[in-house]
């Protein structure tokens, strides 16, 4: 019934094609953009900010960038933290040389010096593809964590190693730094991503996502009819590489506020990696989905045993999220490959055309 489409007549070929082409997931967006700007930075706690929301919408972005290259594109890469560690350092040299930068900016020009990094270490999937090139790409993922520990420039030669993130004021109130409140970081990310967002889900609808999602199904077949997969490939690990970079940056200048270059090691690749396996290759929604459960089943097992008068101590906890999360991978990868994105396409489906069976 809430998805009824009758009298939702398309005309033109445009309206067939639209963004939305049920008036109901417009109105749904629209629910949920009003929850993200409005209500939550009105009513949200600001353990709810630094546990919930931040972190949900920067491991979102990390993993719709990893889901270009993967999921749209279908190039394997096990290097995600590395590249978001290029931003991260990218944007501290940026704020450091340039103090009177603009901190957005500083954060979205971070993402071009990670896009370029990723260029070049995308070059071998000129050659290689499947496992070799996931194998290149855990290459890049180990020479840049040694090149962040090794190369003083990049943290300002300072002793302990570490980037210690500065005050940082745009239009006269603190962004980022010790002195930065919870909710202008919440809406600072909230805009960073939502614009990125926009920018993917154009992306995928274009000229550009179609030749990506031809070389993932048969590369051969794409070159054939004319698609120039060198331009197809590099350019998913430009794009993917930048939303990586300027999620890295995010992640240290708006959530941790400060990083060592092991917080960039393989473990965070992995993660993010799950992020977007458990919501779906090849969808924009699943990111967000997948990062929702990744880092909501942490604080639930925490706070629900203890709601319920339940001892239970924080090593079983965090047992209990590997067991749980290696387990839904599992699932989703024999059950549902398409993961959560698939899921809330069946229902979608189903409510559409309730109350009828098919």
């Amino acid at each position: 019934m809430l998805y009824r489409t009758a009298g939702q007549f398309k005309t033109s070929y445009q309206a067939d094609q639209a963004l939305f082409p049920v008036r109901q997931d417009a109105v749904l967006l629209g629910v949920v953009l009003l929850f993200a700007w409005v209500i939550f930075p009105l009513t949200a706690s600001e353990f709810a900010f630094q546990t919930l929301l931040i972190p949900i919408l920067i491991y979102s972005l990390a993993a719709l960038g990893l889901n270009l290259l993967t999921g749209y594109a279908g190039q394997l890469s096990l290097g995600t933290a590395a590249f978001m560690g290029v931003g991260a350092y990218a944007c501290y040299k940026l704020v450091t040389l340039m103090p009177w930068l603009n901190p957005v900016v500083a954060i979205l020009f971070s993402g071009a010096f990670s896009a370029g990094v990723g260029v070049a270490f995308g070059i071998p999937s000129l050659r290689i593809k499947g496992f070799y090139l996931a194998i290149a790409t855990l290459a890049a993922q180990f020479f840049l964590v040694w090149l962040f520990e090794k190369w003083g420039w990049l943290y300002n030669y300072n002793a302990s190693g570490a980037i210690q993130v500065p005050n940082l004021e745009m239009f006269g109130v603190y962004v980022a730094g010790p002195q930065a409140a919870s909710v202008v970081q919440y809406f600072v990310v909230l805009a960073v991503v939502t614009l990125l967002t926009l920018v993917c889900i154009n992306l995928t609808r274009g000229n550009l996502g179609r030749s990506w999602k031809a070389t993932r199904d048969m590369d051969i077949a794409a070159e054939l009819i004319g698609i120039n997969l060198m331009r197809s490939k590099l350019t998913a690990f430009a794009i993917s590489s930048y939303m990586v970079g300027v999620a890295g940056a995010l992640f240290v200048f708006m959530w941790r506020g400060a990083a060592e270059p092991n917080l960039f090691d393989i473990p965070l690749s992995f993660r993010i990696l799950f992020i977007a396996i458990i919501g779906g290759l090849g969808s924009i929604l699943g990111n967000y989905l997948g990062a929702i459960l990744i880092v909501g089943l942490p604080v639930l097992l925490n706070t629900l045993p203890e709601a319920l008068g339940l001892p239970i101590s924080s090593a079983t906890v965090e047992h209990l999220n590997i067991m749980i999360v290696g387990s839904l991978i599992v699932f989703f990868l024999i059950i549902e490959p398409h993961g959560l994105a698939r899921l809330w396409a069946l229902i979608r489906e189903k409510l559409i055309i309730w109350p009828f069976p098919h």
